[in-house]
């Protein structure tokens, strides 16, 4: 028996086992059976990035033909990041599920969907066979439907994990269609069947064959404009949910593309230039969106568009650096995108996990209702911060190091010096220093409105910390999160495989890849390190000169106003007032106001609502459109019995008279062709 089949034992063991456990242990078992596949599947994962490949074939069936299952060093990249994930969302779900013990029913369905999630995932990784391939992407669209709707007593909450659905069966489409193109034409479901005909077929028909993949996993990955299911399932899921979602459920379509690099053999110029466009509007759309959103949730989720958008830039360099037989530019952007796949895996998931403990405590994600939590719920309010600095690449935490690793990518490819390359570079970079810049605009504003200040307004029960095992798994994604920022070599190190799987051919001519990027970190490894010892050194020296200092609290001085009230504070919407009217042409933003009167003026009213352009030009309009012509048929559906009974006697004619009709109008064309 081997490990594989260990696997898929323990799943379908967990799967059976947990209808009949209290709610408890439903959590328990469902905890163990992830722990002990991530240390089964992740044995084989690090062999495969120590330059170990593992392989495991199996005979299928008549539909499928053999089954291939290959853990290389891609693969085992995404799977340890899948593993971690769910250990860490899974440990969290332990205790942000205790409100719903009273649901039996629902965690058990919960619970089932958290496993075959897991294992779908996983699965996708290593498996070599496009049917059974469509199969445990069902698997996985289906079960992270099903954890979307878990509150399925919110119409809001079915809303979104339906649209979740639907789009996700859009992106099996275009796998299917790319999956049967390829076996019409080889004959064969397996992978490198793709290679086959791609190799022989380098022109259109390749760059056609990858742009239909492209748009499969782009759907999942949330590139725009195929982003607009992900802004409502973030915040419909529960928090740990919400937390994979981001952190590895999106990451399985940027896996998809990188898998699809090292299938197909096209012109990676030409769709380097494409994934480039693809990202850099992506990146920019998803900041520019997150900064005016009310909700937490939804406004993390528009920032997971703004990464993917930061990941897809790596992945554009990487295929042109293949495209121009560049292997340092290659490596520079495969490596900038893996790592900050792993990174935002990271922080991403903090984020999340920290917007599920002010949800516990205050009962709402609502902004403008939050303040001041930074008192009642200090661990939480430090592990945001963290999450935050890093997620807008601020020095030494590990987004930083990712995104430096990029704009040496850039860098480097300016040294072509050809004009078209040097415009594109430019506003490449133009592009990636606005969306850290906006970043740092929005999480300035996250962390200050709901953190800081004073609270909003009064809660009719007490806010406090989470237990203290519930912020375990957060505390172990900060420690990764700065131990990435410090010492970045260490998980850099695990990248060289990968690297060389996605570029082609090897990147160790001359300095192997290792002893590259630590030329390329070390300088920066000194100044991190000089950054931290001066902050360190501040801290210190503040703490002596202010030891015999009385400190004095008053409040703040309310502009006049005698009997100063919450009021006062800023808003988020008023943080963001100047960058609201900068970009109001790109923001579609309505708003509802009530002026206010007397010299002691009441009831005054101002808010402010988003909607996503694209999605209304793109999704809204269309759906509009199609109901619209779909209504002029609604007399056929009128409620009397005699036209129902038209309808089939119209039918069963038509079905007798058919063929006859079919064989004289072939007749004629035939006659019209002599002629």
């Amino acid at each position: 028996m081997n490990l594989i089949t260990v696997f898929l034992a323990i799943a379908v063991i967990t799967i059976l086992l947990i209808p009949f456990l209290q709610a408890k242990g439903k959590g328990v078992v469902l905890l163990t059976a992830i722990v002990l596949n991530a240390f089964l599947s992740g044995y084989l994962a690090i062999e495969s990035l120590s330059e170990e490949l593992s392989a495991f074939a199996f005979s299928g069936s008549l539909v499928t033909g053999p089954v291939n299952i290959r853990i290389d060093a891609l693969a085992g990249w995404f799977i340890l990041i899948i593993n971690f994930v769910f250990i860490t969302g899974g440990f969290y779900g332990l205790f942000y599920m205790k409100t719903y013990r009273n649901q039996t029913n629902n965690l058990s369905l919960h619970s089932i969907a958290f496993v075959l999630l897991h294992t779908a995932l996983v699965s996708l990784c290593v498996i070599q066979n496009s049917i059974v391939f469509l199969v445990a992407w069902e698997i996985m669209a289906f079960s992270a439907f099903l954890l979307v709707i878990f509150e399925h007593e919110k119409m809001a909450t079915l809303r979104a994990g339906w649209n979740y659905l639907i789009q996700s069966h859009v992106s099996i489409v275009f796998l299917m269609i790319g999956f049967i193109w390829v076996a019409f034409k080889t004959g064969s479901y397996d992978f490198i069947a793709i290679t086959a005909y791609t190799s022989a077929n380098q022109g259109a028909p390749g760059l056609l064959l990858f742009l239909c993949f492209f748009v499969a996993f782009a759907i999942k990955a949330g590139f725009v404009p195929f982003h607009t299911w992900l802004p409502y399932a973030h915040p419909a899921a529960p928090a740990h949910v919400s937390g994979i979602m981001s952190g590895v459920i999106i990451k399985i379509g940027i896996f998809g593309i990188l898998r699809m690099i090292t299938l197909i053999k096209v012109d990676f110029y030409t769709i380097g230039l494409i994934i480039l466009i693809f990202s850099v509007i992506s990146g920019l759309y998803g900041v520019m969106l997150a900064i005016v959103q009310h909700n937490l949730k939804k406004l993390l989720a528009y920032h997971s568009i703004e990464n993917i958008g930061i990941i897809g830039m790596g992945i554009g360099i990487g295929c042109i650096g293949i495209g121009n037989g560049n292997a340092w530019l290659a490596s520079l952007g495969f490596a900038g995108a893996l790592f900050h796949t792993l990174n935002h895996a990271l922080f991403k998931s903090l984020l999340f996990f920290t917007a599920g403990n002010v949800y516990q405590a205050t009962h709402t994600l609502h902004i403008e209702h939050l303040g001041g939590l930074i008192k009642k719920m200090p661990q939480t309010a430090l592990l945001f911060l963290i999450a935050a600095i890093a997620i807008c690449g601020i020095p030494p935490f590990n987004g930083f190091i990712s995104e430096f690793i990029i704009y040496n990518g850039f860098y480097h490819w300016m040294k072509d010096g050809l004009v078209g390359p040097l415009m594109t570079i430019i506003f490449s970079v133009l592009a990636l220093v606005l969306i850290g810049g906006l970043a740092m605009l929005c999480f300035t504003k996250a962390f200050g409105i709901v953190f800081l200040g004073n609270p909003r307004q009064k809660f009719h029960h007490e806010v406090k910390e989470v237990p203290a095992m519930q912020l375990l798994p957060l505390y172990l994604i900060a420690f990764l999160i700065i131990s990435i920022g410090v010492i970045p070599q260490i998980f850099l190190n695990a990248l060289a495989l990968p690297v060389n799987l996605l570029a082609g051919f090897s990147v160790n001519a001359g300095l192997p890849f290792q002893d590259q990027i630590t030329g390329i970190l070390q300088p920066l490894n000194w100044g991190i390190w000089i950054f931290i010892l001066i902050i360190l050194a501040t801290f210190v020296i503040r703490k002596f000169a202010m030891q015999n200092r009385k400190v004095v609290v008053n409040t703040t001085w309310g502009c006049g106003y005698v009997q100063p009230t919450v009021k006062i504070q800023y808003t988020a919407s008023s943080f963001v007032r100047a960058y609201s009217k900068l970009f109001r042409p790109i923001l579609m933003t309505s708003k509802t106001e009530k002026e206010v009167e007397g010299i002691f003026p009441t009831g005054g009213m101002y808010e402010t609502h988003i909607y996503d352009r694209i999605e209304k030009y793109f999704i809204d309009n269309p759906i509009a459109a199609y109901k619209a012509f779909l209504g002029r048929f609604l007399f056929l559906q009128n409620g009397r019995l005699q036209f129902y009974i038209l309808y089939g006697i119209i039918f069963i004619v038509s079905i007798i008279c058919i063929p006859y009709f079919y064989d004289q109008i072939v007749l004629f064309f035939e006659f019209i062709k002599q002629i």
